[in-house]
């Protein structure tokens, strides 16, 4: 009988049915995870960029995961990076390494970047990026007194970099130093007339006193020697003229190499020698041949739209502001654009 009486009360228990588990939350720009991603994705992109500056992240404006399957996600990245002082070949860190401020005629660097999370490793599968200086009625707007970036190939930034690695090269009792690239120039005209450049060089197999003999018999060192440089130079044409350059190497550094074998500055440098950008562009274009994942070269709009998603997550924000909450309520923050780090260009 009691065996009766708990069967009964056994099939009138309610059943229960199982409840789909919920969708993760998407990631927020601002989330740990997010900024790992952006971590990685920088340092690939200034570890694969070979002109100019390394760039910093100033905010990452979207992101999106997409799972595969077990342990296996797709990552993908908007961007908003800042140049630093840094040149590419500088083996400095880049958290070491100091963002141009505003005032200086800062340029922003904007990217796409498709990872793939293996297993708790990224790696990136493609990506693309673009720079630009930022305009200059912004500039002089704040700092109306401050000098723009110049083209790179203005006779008289062109005239600057030779006067300045000459006289650098007729003063060391090092090696002779050829130029690889000029990386900024700005000239200041009012109330004195100043042109301030920027450029990368590499030690030759010359010495400077060697050089002075036969110049065209120096060439650049090996890869397994190369040895990288930086110079500054300001050179002040009126009231007064003056020079002033600032030239330091980096030693060797195993696995860093230079595309072309650099100009010699003792004849001049002829207009031509330098495109007439600003500013480096940070054009890097990349697809992983290699990539598992088939459609590694594709950013699509269904996966990755910075501006439709974060218009969409304000509106969102915006309609669910919309009905009453409890008092002391606080309304979530958009998950993307993430915070600024620097300044907004």
């Amino acid at each position: 009988m009691k065996a009766l009486i708990a069967l009964i009360l056994l099939v009138q228990l309610p059943i229960h049915k199982a409840v789909p588990a919920a969708p993760p939350a998407p990631l927020g720009c601002d989330d740990p995870e997010s900024e790992e991603a952006a971590e990685f994705a920088v340092n690939y992109i200034n570890g694969h960029n070979h002109h100019g500056y390394k760039f910093s992240l100033n905010r990452i404006d979207n992101i999106r995961k997409i799972p595969q399957e077990l342990n296996n996600d797709l990552v993908f990245l908007e961007l908003d990076l800042l140049e630093t002082t840094c040149h590419v070949l500088n083996p400095t860190p880049l958290e070491n390494c100091t963002v141009r401020s505003f005032t200086e005629h800062a340029v922003e660097g904007d990217c796409d970047v498709k990872l793939q999370k293996l297993d708790g490793k990224y790696s990136v599968l493609a990506s693309k990026c673009h720079s630009h200086a930022d305009s200059s009625e912004d500039v002089l707007q704040v700092c109306p007194d401050c000098p723009l970036l110049t083209s790179l190939n203005n006779t008289e930034v062109l005239t600057a970099v030779t006067t300045a690695l000459n006289d650098h090269n007729s003063k060391t009792a090092h090696a002779y130093l050829r130029l690889l690239e000029i990386g900024r120039a700005k000239i200041q005209y009012e109330p004195a007339h100043i042109v301030s450049v920027e450029f990368a060089v590499a030690a030759t197999n010359c010495s400077a006193a060697d050089a002075k003999d036969n110049v065209e018999a120096c060439q650049l060192l090996p890869d397994d020697q190369s040895n990288f440089g930086f110079c500054t130079a300001t050179m002040v044409k009126r009231p007064s003229q003056d020079l002033t350059v600032d030239c330091q190497l980096y030693g060797h550094q195993p696995g860093v190499t230079y595309s072309h074998p650099g100009y010699d500055t003792s004849a001049g440098l002829a207009p031509s020698v330098v495109q007439g950008f600003i500013n480096h562009n940070l054009k890097l274009s990349h697809n992983n041949p290699f990539a598992s994942e088939s459609s590694s070269s594709e950013f699509p709009t269904s996966a990755l739209s910075a501006k439709s998603v974060a218009k969409r997550a304000v509106a969102e924000v915006a309609q669910h502001d919309k009905v009453p909450h409890p008092v002391g309520f606080v309304s979530p923050p958009p998950p993307c654009p993430g915070k600024i780090r620097h300044f907004k260009i």
